[in-house]
Order: C-alpha cells, then sequence, then structure tokens
C-alpha cells in the first residue's frame, strides 16, 4: 500500500497544481498576479452585472471590479456563474478568483469563503404584478402564494427562514422574474437592487412592482479560505472610498454604499 501512494502522490500534486490549487497554500494575490488575470465570478445581474449595447460587461460590480484589477496591474476576466448554486465550488477549484456579483453576506457565504468588508446595502423583496402588490403589505398575507426564487439565493434563504415553502427554485433571479411576469407565479423574491433596475415604468417589465421587503442585507465579495486577496480588496476599497470614486459609481447606478 505504502509503495502505490508513493507512485500515486507526485501524479496527485502535479494535478493539483495543474488545476491551480497550490495557489491557496500560499499567497493567492501573488497567484493572481503572476497569471495577470482576475477572474471574476458573475451571473447577469442589472445593475451589478449586465452587457451595454456592445456586448460589453458594465453595471457597478464590473466597474469596480476592473478599479480592483487595475490596483492589482492585472485583466479582469468574468466568468458566468451558470449556476449560482456551485459557485463556492467554482471558487475553491481556482475556476474563478472571487464571486463578486451582488452577493448578499450570509452565514453560508462567510462559511465558505473569505469575505469582504461589506459595500452596498441590498433588501430581499417581493415582486408580483402592480395591480395586486397593495394588496399584500405583509408577511402574513404572502401566505397561499406561489413562488419563484433562485437556488442558493439570499431570497430562497429567506422565504425558507419565514416557513414559506411555496416555491420553485430557478436559475437566476431574472428567470424568477419572467415566471411572475408570465403569470406561471404569484410572486418572487429578488434583491431591491435588482428590483429597482428591472420592474416599474420605463423597465422592461412595467406591469410588475415591488412589494414589501423581507429582510435587510449588505451586499460583499467572496474570496478563496484564507486568502490574501480579502485584505488587499478591503483595502483598496476603502481608499476607492475615501477618495469619492465608489461614491461617484454608486449615484451612477442610484445604489447606496454602506459607511
Amino acid at each position: 500500500m505504502r509503495k502505490i501512494i508513493a507512485l500515486l502522490l507526485p501524479a496527485l500534486l502535479a494535478a493539483c497544481m495543474f488545476a491551480g490549487c497550490a495557489s491557496t497554500s500560499g499567497s493567492d494575490l501573488k497567484y493572481v498576479q503572476d497569471k495577470g488575470t482576475l477572474i471574476v465570478g458573475i451571473t447577469d445581474y442589472a445593475p451589478m452585472d449586465y452587457k451595454d449595447e456592445n456586448g460589453e460587461w458594465t453595471g457597478f460590480d464590473a466597474e469596480f471590479a476592473r478599479l480592483f484589477a487595475k490596483e492589482l496591474d492585472v485583466d479582469v476576466e468574468f466568468f458566468v456563474l451558470s449556476d449560482w448554486g456551485k459557485k463556492f465550488y467554482e471558487l475553491q477549484t481556482n475556476n474563478i478568483d472571487c464571486i463578486w456579483n451582488g452577493m448578499t453576506i450570509t452565514d453560508e457565504v462567510t462559511l465558505n469563503t473569505s469575505c469582504s468588508d461589506p459595500y452596498v446595502t441590498n433588501a430581499q423583496v417581493v415582486v408580483m404584478k402592480a395591480d395586486v402588490v397593495a394588496d399584500y403589505d405583509s408577511v402574513e398575507s404572502l401566505a397561499g402564494l406561489t413562488f419563484a426564487v433562485e437556488s442558493g439565493s439570499a431570497g430562497e434563504a429567506a422565504l425558507k427562514e419565514l416557513g414559506i415553502d411555496g416555491y420553485i427554485a430557478v436559475q437566476d433571479q431574472g428567470a424568477a422574474v419572467l415566471e411572475v411576469a408570465a403569470g406561471t407565479s404569484d410572486a418572487c423574491v429578488i434583491d431591491i437592487t435588482m428590483a429597482n433596475a428591472m420592474t416599474g415604468p420605463g423597465t422592461s417589465y412595467e406591469s410588475l412592482s415591488s412589494g414589501i421587503s423581507l429582510t435587510d442585507e449588505q451586499y460583499g465579495v467572496g474570496f478563496r479560505k484564507g486568502s490574501d486577496l480579502t485584505a488587499k480588496f478591503n483595502e483598496v476599497m476603502a481608499k476607492l472610498m475615501e477618495d469619492g470614486t465608489l461614491d461617484a459609481l454608486a449615484e451612477k447606478y442610484s445604489l447606496t454604499l454602506v459607511k
């Protein structure tokens, strides 16, 4: 058995290094700077990350990520997380270097990542047809409704916390909104930042409206456990807060910074 282990160990170590596993045993900052690219895990989620008319990623988080990458003297690459529920796996296997997508700081996030200081305030809100939203002004009034939520999201966690199990879990928040617009769900629970950008007059879903808030939250960036990128991010963020750069960015996207 010892001989077999001795033969397999070099191959296992080589495979681990090839996959990028070695980065977590030393400096994650050096790992990113050596490869010259910060890979950021995102979803299509306005106003944090979305594509402009030229097909380029923009939004508060996308612009913020470019500012951070510039401080590191590296390029930024956006990696679309097709399954938000697998975001921690993508991070731990080095497919991405951070999760940066309007991610609510939860116990699950702090357990699975080295989470940054909070930077933007958020809430989970109920979205439904505008002509009935006034009829649902309390948590108790939501009983019996069918909901759509993003799988593994803070919205799903909020419903579970309230003991509401009449929901379907979909791929992302956009899909949850689409369920309500199509009439296949009575309501969805999404981030207020997205609700403000996607529903109401002048938006893609004018017939929908935000209702009551279920939580008060804050966004953070998730790096690998033990990563020294977290401290570097917090340092850069404090600098950008102090010089007003992030204030201007938050005003551009109608967001509220955590001060």
